[in-house]
């Protein structure tokens, strides 16, 4: 995998959390060893710095925080910052590969094995390969090795360096070869108080993990009715992603014509592509709440939640965050399935609920007693949320309708295929609003009233004047 090769990185460093150079290797000459102290001064020593890049003349510093240690990138071109972020990030994946967690210790105790992996991976400061599989070939955490393996090592070095898949090394071998696919979900929903959909699209990513002896070719087809170009309409059954993103190892042109994902996969997991949907969302819950402000002294809740599958699935690990006034003193929940509490900390009622079947309805009931102030403000209402997660249902309808392996030595493999759709901070409606006055405010205003035209009465009767012509 290649990053930024229009622009280069002219320095890399690691520091830990005093501002000590642990890792620093320079790969141009406009930049000197000094320049750390730049960056020790300027944000190790400065705790006002909270932006990840910091510009000081023409020299800009990309730099990434993790655990007690700031993985630090330097450059004097106009760098595409996305992509050096996602260099320094690949840097950290590769070092936990080789030694796990990623700490000021771990990098002392592996220096050695750092800076090789620096030389591999960056040449003259333009990245060449990030690819763990391929790294892994040929740098070993081994001090020595023998002449016998290290000639038997080059030959593999020369065709992984060189190969059109240098993601995947070709001497893996499983007992039994096993395919996963997962097709995972997040659905995103912003309703109305009328319970009109204000937004709701579909963040999707299909992670496999392949454990497949020798260089395989799968394949896998999705939907027949499937859209990526918004100009074509596929009508109202079919599925449109606004966009899509694949691993490298894809092959882009036979998906474009057949809408066949071919592809020779690297070893273990990994994600094969990535997608955004905002049309025909099918959503999983539905909620219909009821809130009602009686007066000054309490808001009674009604909310049901419908599902909208079949009795077949269930959801699960339903939370419902139902938000309460600020003055709320208590609330008295009545729900038939789960558990409802109220969390004066935060100012809701979190209702779980275990599991709920496709074609079932559930209401939950509560009154919150609140307390009486001076001054009242207008509770502003905020959206309840919902969070779930529903198996083999996918909001976007997108389905996978065959997986095949193909492999010389045509051996048998077992291929499964599982859809999660899931909601987390990101399924929110609005509740109506609706008011219910008490009685005793209307009462005391009529008192008031009449005290009021007495008093007038009493100001009108004048000496002389008949009380009929006063009134």
């Amino acid at each position: 995998m290649l990053f930024f090769r229009a622009h280069y990185t002219q320095a890399f460093f690691i520091f830990n959390q005093k501002g000590e150079v642990l890792i620093s290797r320079l790969y141009r000459t406009d930049l000197k060893r000094s320049i750390a102290d730049v960056f020790r001064i300027q944000v190790v020593s400065n705790s006002d710095v909270r932006s990840p890049i910091i510009t000081l003349g023409s020299t800009s510093f990309f730099h990434v925080r993790i655990n007690n240690l700031y993985v630090v990138a330097v450059t004097k071109c106009n760098a595409n910052a996305a992509l050096v972020f996602e260099f320094c990030y690949r840097f950290i994946s590769i070092a936990k590969s080789y030694f796990g967690k990623v700490d000021e210790e771990a990098v002392k105790n592996n220096f050695v094995l750092i800076y090789e992996l620096i030389d591999e991976i960056i040449d003259f400061g333009y990245p060449q390969n990030s690819e763990t599989d391929t790294l892994k070939t040929y740098i070993t955490t081994e001090s020595i090795v023998s002449s016998s393996i290290a000639a038997e090592e080059s030959s593999k070095i020369t065709t992984q360096a060189t190969g059109a898949t240098n993601w995947r090394r070709g001497d893996v071998k499983y007992k039994k070869n096993e395919a996963f696919v997962d097709v995972v979900e997040t659905v995103n929903l912003s309703m109305s108080a009328k319970g009109t959909v204000l937004r709701a699209d579909v963040d999707g990513h299909i992670q496999m993990r392949a454990y497949l002896s020798g260089t395989p070719e799968c394949k896998f087809g999705l939907n027949d009715k499937l859209v990526i170009d918004k100009s074509e309409r596929g009508g109202g059954d079919a599925v449109e992603l606004d966009d899509c993103r694949f691993h490298q190892c894809v092959r882009l042109d036979e998906f474009d014509s057949t809408r066949t994902i071919s592809f020779v996969p690297p070893d273990g997991e990994f994600e094969l592509m990535r997608y955004r949907s905002t049309s025909n969302i099918k959503l999983p819950l539905r909620v219909i709440p009821t809130v009602n402000e009686i007066g000054t002294t309490a808001v009674s809740y009604v909310i049901t939640v419908k599902t909208n599958f079949n009795n077949k699935l269930s959801a699960t690990n339903v939370v419902v965050r139902i938000p309460t006034p600020l003055n709320t003193t208590n609330v008295d929940c009545k729900v038939p399935i789960g558990k409802a509490k109220y969390v004066p900390a935060e100012n809701v009622v979190v209702w779980k609920i275990p599991r709920i079947q496709g074609g079932q309805e559930v209401t939950f009931q509560g009154q919150a007693s609140l307390t009486s102030t001076t001054h009242r403000q207008v509770w502003a209402r905020p959206p309840i949320d919902v969070d779930f997660q529903v198996l083999m249902f996918t909001s976007s309808g997108l389905i996978v309708r065959f997986l095949k392996v193909f492999e010389k030595s045509n051996y048998h493999s077992v291929k499964w295929v599982r859809y999660l759709t899931k909601a987390s901070g990101s399924y929110q409606i609005r509740p109506n609003q609706s008011h219910v006055r008490l009685a005793a405010p209307t009462v005391m205003r009529r008192q008031r009233t009449t005290a009021r035209d007495a008093t007038h009465a009493q100001k009108d009767e004048r000496p002389g004047v008949p009380p009929t012509l006063a009134a």
